[in-house]
This record gives C-alpha cells, structure tokens and sequence, in this order.
C-alpha cells in the first residue's frame, strides 16, 4: 500500500477525508513540483477546484506557463478523485490523456474537477455490465472568473470491477 493510500484510510479518522485529500495533495512532493494548488474541496469530493499561480518555478522561455506544469497540475485529479468516490470494490487507472493549448497563459490559472451522484451511479451500472469501461473527462484551465480558456486537458479513465480485474491478469499472466 502506497504512503498516501495509508494517510488517505487512517486520515479521515481524525480530521474530514476533503481534508485530507486538499492538504495531501498540495504536501506530496508529487503534485507540489507542478506548482498546481488545490485551493477548495467539497465535503463530498465531488467539486475540487485548483490554482495554477505563474511565477518564476514555472514560467518558461517566452515567459508564460510552462504546458508541463499546466498538464501535471491537473494530471492526477480526475482518476484520484474518482478513486474516492466511487469505492473499494473497482480499479481505476489513467490511460490515456490529450492536452490542447488554446493560448499563452501570462496569469494565474484555475480549473474545476466535478462528478455528478448520476455521473458514478452510471459508471458503476455501466461496470457492472461490462466488467471494464472507459470514461472520458475534459478539464478546462481558464482565468479566475472562467471566461477565458488556456488549456484543455482530455482524460480516458479505465474503470473496472476489481475481482474482474484481478481475474484478467491472472490470465494473462498465465498465457
């Protein structure tokens, strides 16, 4: 089990699980390299939203943000969120992403991470049907007040019933 799997059981026994996702993201040595800061988690962990500041760590040669730290900043949140949402009992993975830059970033930056109750209760029947899904999610690096859009980042998240999932590999491991 990985160290921050284990603050993320133990944690919430003493202070709340968004806690514990907020100030253990933005202390892992992980995702603070991105220069990214997650500034707000719901209660639910259903709406996260983050902070990408430019500063010297991160401007690059024509002095706008870095698309390395655009794409870090918002890289693990999807499949991690997800994670803690949706249970124990699926495998959830990154498989692939696409970054689009639409400008040069020369201010800070902010993207929100949303699921819906109808979002996981769709990919959970989903999995329950097909054993293994992927699901895909766009996030939007924009400006403070949202009206001007920087960066997209498209995500493909694989999901999978976990027994099915072990099963898999060991097939695969015995062919």
């Amino acid at each position: 089990m990985s160290v921050y799997k284990k603050i993320a059981t133990i944690g919430p026994k003493f202070i709340g699980k968004h806690k514990i996702f907020k100030y253990g993201f933005n202390l892992s040595p992980m995702y603070s390299r991105s220069t990214g800061k997650i500034i707000e988690v719901s209660k639910d962990l259903m709406d996260i939203r983050i902070k990408l500041p430019i500063s010297y760590k991160n401007k690059n040669y024509v002095n706008s943000i870095f698309g390395g730290s655009m794409f870090s900043a918002v890289d693990p949140i999807p499949m991690v969120q997800l994670i803690n949402l949706i249970g124990d009992n699926y495998v959830v993975w990154d498989k692939s992403a696409e970054i689009y830059f639409k400008k040069p970033a020369k201010e800070h930056l902010y993207a929100d991470f949303k699921y819906t109750i109808e979002e996981l209760e769709q990919i959970r029947t989903r999995v329950n049907q097909d054993n293994e899904i992927e699901i895909h999610k766009t996030t939007t690096l924009t400006n403070k007040d949202r009206t001007t859009v920087y960066c997209e980042v498209h995500k493909k998240i694989y999901v999978a019933d976990k027994l099915f999932y072990k099963n898999k590999r060991r097939q695969k491991a015995t062919h």
